[in-house]
């Protein structure tokens, strides 16, 4: 439960996420927020607070592959979250398929969502939104522009008035320029 938000902006990328935890029935505001750095790279993520723990404090992404950066994020990259998940004991099985949980990447100018089957996405838009906020989130942003972090606020804050998954203070961070 909770709403991340990415906005592609004059070469880097803005993550933004709310701070709030919640089961749908009770709500706490968290001081170990949803959105971070790990090398080069700006995180936001959903699904597990113990996920992001893991993606923060112990993923080692491999050395990026700038020449071909798509294929990096699907094998590479990929391949180094789902060593990490299952070493840190949270990735899942489901029916023989491997199962991990959602959240956002932002590398200089480029934005990427990773999904629970661990497909990446590439929004055409420039900007993209993970989850119970998602949908609130994506309208909000579809119709502003302008400055990044403005528009993280305002979608941040759609979300919140509509989901009650979504509150608290909001973190946004901004990877380094291309």
């Amino acid at each position: 439960m909770t709403c991340i938000v990415g906005i592609k902006y004059d070469n880097s990328v803005y993550i933004g996420g709310d701070t709030l935890g919640s089961n749908g029935y009770s709500k706490v505001v968290r001081s170990d927020e949803k959105v971070f750095r790990n090398g080069p790279f700006v995180m936001g993520f959903t699904s597990s607070y113990r996920m992001g723990q893991l993606l923060k404090y112990a993923l080692v992404p491999p050395p990026v592959d700038e020449t071909n950066l798509n294929h990096y994020m699907v094998v590479d990259f990929i391949n180094a979250v789902r060593a990490c998940l299952k070493e840190g004991g949270w990735q899942q099985t489901d029916d023989g398929q491997e199962r991990g949980g959602t959240f956002i990447v932002g590398y200089k100018d480029k934005l990427f969502s990773i999904h629970g089957d661990f497909q990446v996405g590439i929004n055409a838009d420039g900007y993209d939104a993970v989850g119970c906020g998602e949908n609130f989130a994506l309208g909000s942003l579809h119709s502003t522009t302008g400055d990044p972090k403005v528009r993280i606020r305002k979608a941040i804050a759609a979300a919140a008035h509509n989901s009650t998954g979504v509150g608290g203070p909001v973190t946004i961070l901004k990877t380094k320029e291309k």
